[in-house]
C-alpha cells in the first residue's frame, strides 16, 4: 500500500510504502497527522462523506469547504492548488472530483483513533458526533461517536471484563494503568458517566490521572478492534491508525500499550501509528534485531516486562516477522525520509537520532563523558 503527498500544508513530500506496522515521527506541525487523515480519506472516502452527510454536514461539492469539515476550520489552506497531488496506489486521485459526487462504497476499512482523543469524554462520557463544533475535525468526531455506541452496550463494568482483552494484557493493565481501579458505567442524579470503582467511593471523570483520562479512550477504541468474538478483526476493519498513543502514560504503560499493538498486527490489521516517544522505536529496533539473531519468543516478551505464557508467545510468533516501517517527517524540508533500518549511522535524514527521538540522550552521554573526562585531567 503506498500513499504520495505533495505540496500538501507543511508536507512538500512524502512516499509513504506501508509495512505490517509503520510509524510516522518528527517535530510537531511537520504533517504526520495530515498525511494519516489523508490515508483515511484514500481508504474511506464513500465512509467520510456518508457519515458527514448523515450528521447534517455540507460541502456544496466545495474542496476548500470539504477540508474545513474534514480535516477542521481553517484547514482549507493545506490544498495549494495546482500543485498539491495525492496518489493512492500510483493513482493520481482528483480530489475536487472525489469530493463533488456520491461514491457506491460506503463501507470503513480504517479505524482511527486521534491524538485528541481525550476530547471524547465530556463529564466521563463519550460525546455524541452531533455535540462538536462544525469546525471540529472529523476523525474526533467519528471517534468519539463510536465509543458512545459501545459503552451503551455494555454493563456497568467495562474493566476488567472477561473475554475483553487476553487476561494478561488485564493483569498488566490493572497493575501499570488502573492500580486496582475498575472502569464503570455509574449514574449520577439519573445521568450515565464513567467512574474509577473501589471498594470505597468512585472517582469520577475530573479526579482521575491525565494518563488514565487519555487512556480509557484508547483502550475504548481497542475493545473496538478486538471483539470479543472467535472474529479476529472487526467486520470490514483493515487499517488501525492510533496517533500518539503515548500520551500521559508512564514507560511501564507505553510497554503495553505496545504489546497490545503487536496483537493488532497478529490479529491481520494494519498498524499506523505517529509518536513523539523514543519507546516506540526502540521497540521497532529490538524488534528487527531480535528477528536477525533467531531469538526466542521469550526474548521478545521480556523487552515488554511481560507473562512468558502461551496467549503472548502466539501474539510475537505471528508479528516477529512483519513489515515493519518508519518515517521521519523533516520540518527543514518538509520531506518525509524512510528511516526503517534505524542504524545509528544510517545516512538518511534523521535516521542516525531515530528522527530526533534521540538525540537528547545523545547529547547528555555526550557531556556527561566530556565532563568526566575533564575532571581527570
Amino acid at each position: 500500500m503506498h500513499l504520495r503527498l505533495s505540496n500538501i500544508g507543511q508536507i512538500n513530500e512524502a512516499d509513504i510504502h506501508f509495512g505490517d506496522l509503520t510509524v510516522l515521527v518528527g517535530p510537531q506541525a511537520t504533517g504526520k497527522s495530515i498525511a494519516l487523515q489523508f490515508l483515511k480519506l484514500a481508504v474511506d472516502m464513500g465512509y467520510v462523506q456518508d457519515e458527514m452527510r448523515r450528521h447534517g454536514l455540507d460541502w456544496s461539492g466545495e474542496l476548500p469547504q470539504f477540508f474545513d469539515a474534514y480535516f477542521g476550520e481553517g484547514m482549507r489552506a493545506i490544498w495549494r492548488a495546482p500543485a498539491s497531488e495525492l496518489r493512492w496506489n500510483g493513482r493520481v486521485i482528483d480530489l475536487p472530483s472525489w469530493i463533488g459526487w456520491k461514491r457506491r462504497d460506503k463501507v470503513e476499512n480504517l479505524f482511527y483513533i486521534p491524538a485528541q482523543r481525550v476530547l471524547a469524554l465530556r463529564n466521563g462520557w463519550p460525546r455524541p458526533f452531533t455535540d462538536y463544533a462544525a469546525g471540529d475535525p472529523f476523525a474526533v468526531r467519528d471517534f468519539s461517536e463510536k465509543l458512545r455506541i459501545l459503552v451503551e452496550r455494555f454493563g456497568e463494568q467495562l474493566f476488567p471484563v472477561e473475554r475483553r482483552l487476553k487476561v494478561e494484557f488485564r493483569q498488566l493493565l490493572e497493575r501499570d494503568v488502573f492500580a486496582k481501579f475498575r472502569l464503570e458505567i455509574d449514574k449520577a442524579q439519573s445521568q450515565k458517566r464513567l467512574v474509577l470503582g473501589s471498594d470505597h467511593t468512585p472517582l469520577p471523570y475530573m479526579v482521575w490521572s491525565a494518563g488514565q483520562r487519555e487512556f480509557v479512550p484508547l483502550l475504548l477504541g481497542l475493545y473496538w478492534l478486538m471483539p470479543p468474538t472467535k472474529v479476529t478483526r472487526r467486520a470490514d476493519i483493515q487499517w488501525a491508525v492510533i496517533e500518539e498513543l503515548e500520551m500521559g502514560l508512564h514507560p511501564r504503560a507505553i510497554n503495553v500499550v505496545l504489546l497490545m499493538i503487536l496483537e493488532l498486527v497478529a490479529r491481520g490489521y494494519r498498524v499506523c501509528l505517529s509518536t513523539h516517544s523514543p519507546q516506540v522505536l526502540e521497540m521497532v529496533w529490538a524488534m528487527r534485531h531480535l528477528r536477525e539473531s533467531g531469538a526466542s519468543w521469550q526474548a521478545y516478551l521480556e523487552m515488554f516486562e511481560a507473562p512468558k505464557v502461551q496467549n503472548l508467545q502466539e501474539v510475537i510468533e505471528k508479528t516477529k516477522n512483519k513489515q515493519l516501517k518508519v518515517y521521519y517527517f523533516d520540518s527543514a524540508t518538509g520531506r518525509a525520509h524512510d528511516i526503517s533500518e534505524l542504524e545509528p549511522d544510517g545516512e538518511a535524514v534523521g535516521e542516525s537520532s531515530w528522527g530526533g527521538l534521540s538525540e537528547f540522550s545523545g547529547r547528555a552521554n555526550a557531556a556527561v563523558a566530556r565532563a568526566v573526562a575533564n575532571a581527570g585531567t
